[in-house]
């Protein structure tokens, strides 16, 4: 007994050192320190994306979830939400991080009565301090497009399934579940109210288990068992995240296509929006030089190439027909 009760004392003891430490703090050993959001292929694809001709001055006022959904348990009712509640948040951050950050003037809306409040603060101070000689700030950047939309669904338990196997006591089994993620999102000229264009885009979320046993008698009535396994469960915020890259990425493509707005180099992105077309996702090229994308999908005839951009060419931008903002 003694050679058993030692390393069960030694594990207490470290329990107990480690329960000393703050939970969370640097000297917690359970503690990892926080990191960027994760890079998504969506989001790596929506960064290679060309410069356009001219930078588009957006709005986003909300990007809710509309699907209602709590999240789901078999045993008990939930009230937590299912999907992320800062769409808004997500997709203000996808947009000015596009081609770069060459693609979008992202003006601030989700939380305007708190900028109106601090603008009101400046320009008291400033009359306090300064009286009638005091001057008035810079007035606010409005957008020209209003961006608009949400997350409309949300299936889960899509597909369920799983195998397994035994032999002489030893197996595993390895069970699946597939819940799909739907995104709308719209552009909305704020000079006539008409819809420019829309897209809805879907993304997979996979959560898979896998599990292990063993088991063997070491004596004619005593049974030894093992037994170990894992669960990962793809976060649901990526998956929206992604989604709406995917749907900037597919809106940009779709204003291209109505003459709304142009890429500067028109041939490279006809070489972006070809791949879409044949695949329904986003693709990363690598970039030349020149700043042209290279891989196998843009081997493309010439004139093919060049067609898309002279009929971009021949339709009026809608860009360039409103004011610019001040």
């Amino acid at each position: 007994m003694s050679h058993v009760g030692f390393p069960v004392a030694a594990i207490l003891c470290g329990l107990g050192l480690g329960s000393c430490a703050a939970a969370g703090s640097s000297l917690d050993p359970m503690s990892t320190p926080a990191t960027l959001m994760p890079a998504t292929k969506s989001g790596v694809a929506l960064e290679s994306l060309p410069p356009p001709i001219q930078k588009l001055d957006v709005a986003v006022y909300s990007f809710p979830d509309l699907t209602g959904q709590n999240k789901p348990n078999e045993n008990f009712a939930e009230y937590s939400r299912a999907l992320t509640q800062g769409g808004a948040q997500l997709l203000t951050d996808v947009l000015t991080k596009a081609g770069n950050g060459d693609w979008f003037n992202v003006v601030e809306r989700t939380d305007l009565q708190s900028l109106l409040q601090e603008r009101q603060i400046i320009q008291n101070t400033r009359s306090a301090v300064y009286g009638a000689k005091a001057g008035g700030i810079p007035p606010l950047r409005f957008a020209g497009v209003l961006l608009d939309g949400g997350i409309i669904g949300y299936d889960s338990n899509e597909t369920t399934g799983g195998i397994g196997a035994n032999y002489l006591g030893i197996g595993g089994n390895t069970q699946y579940r597939k819940d799909i993620v739907t995104v709308s999102l719209r552009a909305v000229s704020v000079s006539t109210g008409r819809v420019l264009a829309s897209v809805s885009t879907t993304k997979t979320i996979y959560s898979v288990q896998l599990q292990g046993s063993a088991f063997r008698f070491v004596g004619v009535d005593q049974l030894l068992q093992i037994e170990g396994g894992i669960t990962r469960n793809a976060p649901t915020t990526l998956g929206v995240q992604e989604g709406i890259q995917l749907a900037v990425y597919s809106l940009i493509f779709e204003g291209v296509r109505n003459g709304l707005w142009q890429f500067r180099d028109a041939a490279a992105g006809a070489a972006f929006m070809r791949y879409l077309d044949e695949h329904q996702r986003a693709m990363t090229y690598k970039l030349d030089a020149n700043g042209r994308p290279i891989g196998p999908a843009v081997a493309v005839p010439a004139a093919s190439a060049a067609q898309p951009a002279v009929e971009a060419a021949s339709q009026p931008i809608v860009v360039k027909d409103r004011p610019k903002s001040s």
